[in-house]
């Protein structure tokens, strides 16, 4: 079976002999592998392992390129920082491959500052050869996806992580107006996908910590599963068949019947440090393709490769027994996770 094929059989909850499996690593790691497998070929090492590798799709942006330089006037960049595309300044953190944000609103003062603040472009997508290569996806038996990202991760990165949650309870037309402004644009790429044919939107955000989320339940239902909501109607307006797949690492278990109402259908990560796995594939089982399910602050870091190899025979065997499973590790490989714990990784994907 091609790889687009099992990921139709796994959407369907039909049993097979073969899942997906997926891991990204960071850069320690990637050249560690490098070394292992004696080559600098990524794209070499991903096919040795046989991982899932979908094909991203994306309408190409607008021109937009706004002079973001005032609203860090005051700040000594270091070397190695950088301005992003939402104008957020991110800065060397020297702690692996992280990198720690500045965000352009966090001296605001009033809502015109904030309505003044150039957004990413909500209009001017260029969807030209999209539908094209959605086809040669297809043809070579690959799946293929629209990366649409973030609302509420996007939007605290503009205005600031505290300031963003105070803003939520003390001044919310400040962040509705940001929220607004960003969500437009999540709207654009991800229909842009639905009308190019992919088979699945990449969308999330992370709004729980590991024992529960980081708001009330009535505050992300109005600043966050509302703007989710839309975007999900529009593409299956656009694309019924269409596949959502939706992150947030932690305790999220409080809101999946909610965001399998608006139309999730593949729930990503699962960790199984924060989640009781079998308890929600009881529950949800019927409605979700899981992704993930892999510890990374448990068993890959820290279990032997006997240890990895018996996790993921039994989240098969548990959680995949209807077919509807994809394994992987719930978030990037660190640097402390052994080779041979990817390899065992692998091997029992394979059995």
């Amino acid at each position: 079976m091609s790889q687009r094929e099992i990921f139709q059989a796994t959407c369907r909850h039909q049993p097979h002999d073969n899942f997906l499996y997926h891991a990204s690593f960071t850069p320690d790691l990637w050249r560690r592998l490098k070394e292992h497998y004696g080559t600098e070929d990524t794209t070499a090492i991903v096919s040795q392992l046989g991982l899932f590798e979908p094909v991203t799709i994306n309408p190409k942006a607008p021109e937009y390129q706004p002079d973001f330089s005032s609203y860090f006037a005051d700040i000594e960049k270091p070397e190695g920082s950088f301005i992003n595309s939402c104008g957020v300044l991110e800065i060397p953190a020297r702690y692996y491959h992280f990198t720690g944000y500045i965000s352009p609103l966090r001296n605001v003062r009033s809502l015109a500052e904030i309505e003044n603040f150039p957004f990413p472009p909500a209009n001017g997508y260029d969807e030209t050869g999209m539908k094209e290569k959605v086809e040669e996806a297809r043809q070579q038996g690959q799946v293929s996806c629209t990366a649409v990202g973030h609302i509420y991760e996007t939007s605290w990165q503009i205005r600031g992580y505290e300031e963003f949650l105070m803003d939520l309870v003390e001044r919310p037309a400040w962040c509705e107006c940001i929220l607004e402004q960003v969500a437009a644009a999540k709207m654009a790429i991800a229909t842009a996908g639905a009308r190019a044919g992919v088979d699945y939107i990449i969308t999330g955000d992370d709004v729980a910590n590991q024992k529960a989320l980081m708001f009330s339940l009535p505050m992300w239902r109005h600043f966050i599963k509302s703007r989710w909501a839309r975007i999900y109607q529009a593409v299956r307006e656009i694309k019924p068949d269409i596949q959502i797949w939706y992150h947030s690492d932690g305790n999220i278990e409080a809101i999946i019947p909610e965001l399998i109402d608006i139309g999730l259908t593949i729930l990503n990560p699962l960790q199984p440090e924060c989640l009781d796995l079998p308890a929600l594939k009881k529950k949800y089982g019927k409605h979700l393709v899981f992704d993930g399910t892999i510890g990374t602050q448990s068993t890959m870091p820290f279990g032997t490769p006997k240890e990895v190899r018996r996790v993921v025979r039994e989240n098969k065997k548990i959680l995949g027994a209807d077919g509807a499973l994809i394994l992987g590790p719930t978030h990037v490989l660190e640097p402390e996770v052994p080779i041979e714990n990817i390899e065992a990784f692998v091997q029992a994907c394979r059995e």
